[in-house]
């Protein structure tokens, strides 16, 4: 999966040839380059783009400066080159595209993990991932140092409100899921109200996300629960209120926005020709 979204990648930029560099650079001009970070960052993806390197030219060196999860300050290189000129030039923005992704995913997954580490709590992430990215970007959470929720669907239960709606209460959705999947599976049930978490209660589910509950609401909520349950918070979390919701005592926090709306780390590529 990985491969083919690299050779994708790779196929989108390239199209039918560099037109630029192919009329300047004949296939036997070598070069040396750098890669390095114009801001400060949690470096992700440097075998990524190793493995994009490799699919251009076998024959390009690649040494990392710096490995996955590192701190990397301003200035600092992270990758050197060596190889043809056309090979680096060609590998250039894909390799690029997805350090940068990588590593904001990186860093601002550290931000938030770091915030939830002090009062005990774990910090997860979401499918509100790039589409076709998710190995990737659920990659650059761990080496941020927060954690993967679902990786797809079929990973867990996690029964939401349009499976309430349709099997036509928590206990019924509960009663089927149980009824198909055995006792194996852990069983979560979202809820955005204190009716329904007692209803989830009473049904002795494993997991009981708080759905865009406000941290007073989670607070009681999380005293209703009284460790009957794990507690999960989800939906509105941010930098300004984090710290909030870590002290409401529950046991996970999900965030979103570690994914679906991070931007990109600088990071640019220095070549000079032999």
């Amino acid at each position: 999966m990985i491969d083919k979204i690299i050779v994708l990648a790779l196929e989108e930029d390239l199209g039918l040839g560099d037109i630029t560099s192919d009329n300047i650079f004949s296939d036997g001009d070598m070069a040396s380059a750098i890669i390095f970070a114009k801001e400060d960052m949690v470096l992700c993806g440097v075998s990524v783009a190793q493995t994009v390197f490799n699919y251009v030219d076998r024959e390009t060196k690649f040494r990392a400066v710096k490995k996955d999860g590192d701190i990397v300050k301003k200035g600092e290189p992270v990758i050197k080159l060596e190889g043809r000129a056309l090979s680096i030039l060609r590998a250039e923005r894909v390799a690029l595209n997805f350090m940068q992704r990588l590593s904001g995913i990186a860093t601002v997954s550290k931000e938030y993990a770091d915030i939830a580490k002090k009062y005990g709590v774990m910090l997860v992430d979401t499918r509100k991932s790039q589409p076709g990215m998710r190995k990737f970007d659920k990659y650059a959470v761990r080496c941020g140092g927060a954690k993967n929720h679902r990786m797809s669907l079929s990973d867990s239960v996690l029964i939401k409100d349009n499976h309430i709606a349709a099997a036509g209460s928590i206990t019924k959705a509960v009663q089927k899921i149980r009824a198909a999947v055995g006792h194996t599976p852990k069983i979560e049930v979202e809820v955005t109200n204190l009716k329904q978490l007692k209803e989830a209660l009473s049904c002795k589910v494993d997991i009981i996300m708080l759905d865009n509950m406000r941290p007073a609401q989670a607070r009681e909520a999380v005293q209703i629960i009284n460790h009957r349950a794990v507690v999960e918070i989800s939906g509105g979390v941010n930098k300004t209120n984090l710290e909030e919701y870590c002290k409401t005592g529950a046991d996970v926090i999900s965030v979103g926005a570690l994914t679906h709306s991070v931007p990109a780390k600088d990071l640019s590529l220095k070549i000079s020709y032999k």
